[in-house]
Order: C-alpha cells, then structure tokens, then sequence
C-alpha cells in the first residue's frame, strides 16, 4: 500500500524561519493573548480591569471589583487555560500521527477516538451514567469511550497482523464510524429534548463547562506527552521516513508504533473528555508548523504546540462573542477557518509518495 508520506515540508524556495525566534514570538503572543482574551464574552471588559483582577489573585487575594472577580476568575480563567492545553494538546497529537501512520491528512480523531469518546460522553448525558460522580461525570464517561475505543482498535489491528499504517487508519475509520451509529441511535431514542442539544453541541466541541479542577490533570498529561515526544524526535524523523529506514538506523519500529499508538489515544481522550470533539486543529497546525519550520520533530512539535494553544484562544474567543450571549460549537469555528486554511496550504506544498506502508 502506498501511503502520502509528507517527505518534503520546506517552504517554497527551501526558506525556513529560525525556530527560536519563532517559538519565543510564539509564546508571548498566547501570553498576551490568553490576558487580552479574558476581556472578550457576553458580557465585555477592560483588559485594565482583567489585568487588576490577575494581579490581585497572582498575589493571594481578590480583585477590588467582585464582578470583575467572578467573572475573569472563575468563569473565563479555568477556559482560557484549557483552551490553551487543548490546542497544544491536539496539534502534537496530529503531529504525532501523521508520522505514525505516514499519511499527511491524518487528524488525532483518526483512530476512533473522538467517536468512543462520544458514545461514553452521551450515556452521561442521556442516560445519566456517572451521574454520582458529579462535574467529573462526563469527563469519565468520554474518557471510558476513549479507552473503549483505543483497546478495540489496539485489539483489531494486532489480531490481524500487527500495528501498521494501513491497518490502523482502516481499523480506526472503521470503529469511528459504527460509534457515531451508536451514538446517534442514544441520541434518536433520547425523550429530552435538552439532553439531545447537550449532546450534539458537546460533540462538536465546548469550553463552556471548564473549571478550575479539570485543568491540572489535563496539563500534566499534555506536558508528560510533549515532553516525551520532543526526546524521542530523532526516532520520530526516522520513522517518517519510513520503517525500512528507520530499522537500518536502529529503531525499534513496532515497539515505538505501539508506543506512539497508546500516546497519542491516552492524549486525544483525555482532551476529549474536557473539551469534546474539535476538528481542523490537529490536521492544519502541525502543516503549517512542517511549512515554517521544516520537518524535523524537534523544532515542528514544539512550534505545534504553542501554535495550536495560539489558535484555540482565538476560536474559543470567537465562539462566545460572534453570537453572544449564545456560544457556537468550536468545530463550526475551526472548521470555517481550518477548511481554507487547509486548501491554501495544500495549493502551497509538494507531496512526494514512497512506499511503505508496512
């Protein structure tokens, strides 16, 4: 089987920007950002106010105005900072799995995940499943689909052969789509009508729900995944090149696959779990990270990374401000802004094919 492998990612010319002075733009404009974005909501603010409201809880206290307080604390704070760990969190993910399956249109959700994730996340909401768990109830129950899901495809692939491209991008397309009939058919049968519309808008992805207690969980495992991700960036490149290549330099191909595999399932579905299904983030980041900065994972991952959390902050901006005071689902954001962002890119790129597919 012959899979589009992303051989070439230099920028026409073979021009690339300096990653440092990059990442370091990067990272101060999600800093300003994740400030300026607390002013932006139903209800606007001053960014004076939101920087008094930050400066008096940095120091242990409260902000002089309680409205202020509550609002940029309590309820726009916890979703600027996960909006910030999910976007990381997905473009690394994508980047991971392009190279894990050699295939450039690969997104994170390719391997079901998303879709298990929806199944668990729908019986909480329809059925009211780990309902005594109370605000972690959905987050487990997404999680347990995500897991469900990861294990079924894990089990398929290897009961057929082993971990290989091909098998897992058929195996995962497979599985996602008979959990989407799954959910669907709960969906259908579901006699409340505001369980259904809390289903269908947490499928397509929210930050609505975000607070203080889900964040660290979710940081670790993105920082934990990253961390482990940029130290194995050589293995990674080898891998891209494809497996013949990668075992003559010495890697162990089939471990890393199945290590890459459990990866990158354990971070969609913890990000799933918080955040719903948001698509475009981990499919155009990490292309046009390979556009900017060439193809080597130890500049392209960390480059995804703060990327990604620059982008999220501003779709998540733009979801609860463009119909205010009602949200819009972040999938119909990204993918308004993913979609041509995405075609541009690809008018822009070269893709060679190789072989490989094992």
């Amino acid at each position: 089987m012959h899979l589009e492998t992303p051989v070439s990612h230099d920028r026409p010319g073979g021009r690339r920007v300096p990653a440092v002075p990059l990442l370091v733009a990067l990272v101060v404009a999600t800093a300003v950002s994740a400030v300026v974005s607390l002013a932006f909501g139903s209800e606007p603010l001053s960014v004076s106010g939101v920087v008094d409201v930050l400066r008096a809880r940095l120091a242990g206290g409260r902000g002089s105005d309680p409205t202020y307080d509550t609002i940029v604390w309590e309820l726009r704070a916890p979703r600027v900072i996960m909006a910030v760990v999910v976007g990381a969190g997905l473009s690394i993910a994508g980047a991971c799995m392009q190279t894990l399956v050699r295939n450039p249109l690969a997104d994170p959700y390719l391997l079901g995940v998303s879709s298990g994730a929806g199944v668990g996340a729908t019986l909480v909401i329809v059925l009211g499943v780990f309902s005594g768990l109370g605000i972690w109830a959905l987050s487990a129950g997404a999680l347990g689909g995500a897991l469900l899901a990861t294990a079924l495809v894990f089990g398929i692939s290897m009961a057929q052969g082993g971990i290989t491209p091909l098998r897992l991008v058929l195996t995962g397309v497979v599985m996602s789509a008979a959990f989407s009939s799954v959910s669907s058919f709960l969906v259908f049968f579901s006699a409340d009508p505001r369980a259904t519309q809390s289903v269908l808008f947490w499928l397509l992805g929210s930050l609505s729900g975000s607070v203080w207690e889900q964040i660290l969980p979710s940081v670790i495992v993105v920082v934990l995944a990253t961390l482990l991700l940029v130290a194995l960036h050589s293995w990674l490149d080898a891998l891209a090149a494809g497996a013949d290549v990668a075992s003559a330099l010495g890697v162990p191909v089939k471990g890393l696959r199945i290590a890459l595999f459990v990866l990158v399932s354990v971070l969609v579905g913890v990000l799933v779990a918080v955040s719903g299904g948001i698509g475009f983030v981990g499919l155009v980041v990490p292309h046009l990270a390979r556009i900017v900065v060439g193809a080597r994972h130890r500049v392209v991952l960390p480059v995804a990374a703060v990327g990604g959390a620059l982008f999220m902050l501003w779709v998540d901006v733009a979801a609860r401000t463009v119909v205010a005071p009602q949200e819009i689902p972040l999938s119909v954001v990204t993918g308004l802004v993913g979609a041509p962002v995405f075609l541009l890119l690809l008018g822009r790129r070269h893709y060679t094919y190789s072989g490989g597919g094992e």
